[in-house]
């Protein structure tokens, strides 16, 4: 069957994409648990054969093998928190989850934990140096932890007619968040976006959202002075950081509550079978990519000047984000990879990690080719999607309640 550029869609994918829909289908009921691998000890600390886990050079396993990890630990990670699970600041590992927990890249020791410090499912909004949370008091306030020592540094709320604002974004001047608006009946048919000054704890803006708009299902990133952010609702929208105002919303054709990409005056996401390109400034279409018929791109990242992204059939692309033309694509890993999600990038390799597969886990690919290299799976079978965050020449990994640092090789 034919495809897009004279490439031919093969009846083996086909017949692949058919079986990885049945997959999904079976994850859609509610399949998930954990698998039969060990939890990893708490402090962790594993330091062969990956190497030193007190920080120092590691052993380059031999080509097309996935390396060992140089320290394992528990993580509290709760499956809630989405695309912000997990982050590395500083060299320091933290997980969404009760307790909190900083934990050194290079040892995997802990550094600080603390319980009862945001809701459940908290996503880590970070902008300037600062992690900011929902209060797990349900009182309204917004807190600002120090990554490096895990205390508190920073309050502020919107006030009490405003229930329990959420953290959606962060830059060096405000900490972005949506919260319902208190109705008699304390009901919240209706919410607000609003901005806290970082500096005075102040409310610089608030604005309040068209009706039927939800609370949740909001992806958002602070570039370049607008407040990006998609929705459930299919719409792609863009303030102003300084004011509030709203300066475009665009319709797409699917509902986008993951990751887009902000480049160089552009806002990139996916749309089923296209990446689209809007104009920063003024909301504009600059370009569009289709990927191949019977497919659909995931989640687009910006990584050293490219575009990554994978497709649904398992195949990996590299765009120049500028202009929408295509680096490479490779198209041949239905039977050797699973579906990537989040990337990394170290020099020159390329890491992905995969979502709802037993057989996942972080593929690392030659950046420049897209050439597969390995993968690394810690065999547990347990079928929830990988994290990965670079952290120098490590990799920060993290599937279900366990959380690991690979060599970056």
């Amino acid at each position: 069957m034919g495809g897009r550029d004279g490439h031919t869609v093969s009846r083996r994918r086909i017949l692949g994409l058919a079986g990885a829909g049945l997959g999904a289908a079976v994850v859609g009921t509610g399949v998930a648990g954990c698998g039969p691998g060990e939890e990893p000890a708490a402090p962790g600390g594993s330091a062969k054969p990956g190497g030193d886990s007190k920080g120092g050079g590691f052993t380059t396993p031999p080509p097309g093998t996935a390396p060992e990890p140089l320290w394992k630990a528990a993580a509290a990670n709760t499956g809630l928190a989405g695309i912000d699970a997990l982050a590395v600041i500083g060299g320091v590992a933290l997980v969404s989850g009760d307790p909190l927990v900083g934990r050194s890249m290079a040892t995997g020791k802990e550094k600080w934990s603390r319980r009862g410090v945001t809701t459940p499912g908290a996503e880590l909004i970070v902008g300037g140096g600062t992690l900011y949370l929902a209060s797990a008091e349900y009182d309204g306030d917004v807190v600002g932890l120090d990554p490096a020592t895990g205390k508190e540094t920073w309050r502020s709320r919107l006030g009490k007619k405003y229930q329990q604002p959420r953290p959606i974004a962060a830059d060096d001047r405000h900490v972005y968040v949506i919260a319902g608006i208190l109705e008699k009946d304390f009901t919240t048919p209706n919410n607000v976006i609003a901005a806290i000054d970082t500096t005075s704890g102040r409310i610089a803006w608030r604005e309040q959202r068209d009706a039927g708009t939800e609370e949740f299902g909001i992806t958002a990133a602070a570039v370049d002075g607008r407040l990006v952010y998609t929705d459930y609702r299919e719409n792609v929208t863009v303030r102003d950081t300084a004011t509030g105002r709203q300066v475009w919303t665009k319709k797409i054709s699917r509902s986008n509550n993951r990751r887009f990409a902000v480049h160089e005056g552009l806002v990139i996401v996916a749309d089923g079978r296209r990446l689209r390109a809007f104009d920063l400034a003024g909301g504009e279409d600059r370009w569009s990519l289709r990927t191949e018929e019977f497919s659909s791109f995931n989640d687009p990242q910006v990584l050293d000047g490219v575009l990554y992204a994978s497709d649904s059939v398992r195949g990996m692309w590299a765009v120049d984000p500028r202009t929408g033309k295509r680096i490479w694509h490779n198209g041949e890993l239905l039977d050797s990879a699973t579906q990537a999600w989040q990337f990394a990038k170290v020099n020159g390799t390329l890491y992905g990690a995969t979502e709802f597969d037993e057989d996942g886990g972080v593929h690392a690919f030659d950046a420049a080719t897209g050439k597969l290299r390995w993968t690394y799976n810690d065999k547990s079978g347990d079928i929830q999607q990988w994290y990965v965050a670079a952290a120098a020449d490590r990799l920060a990994v993290m599937h279900g309640k366990r959380l690991y640092a690979l060599p970056a090789v």
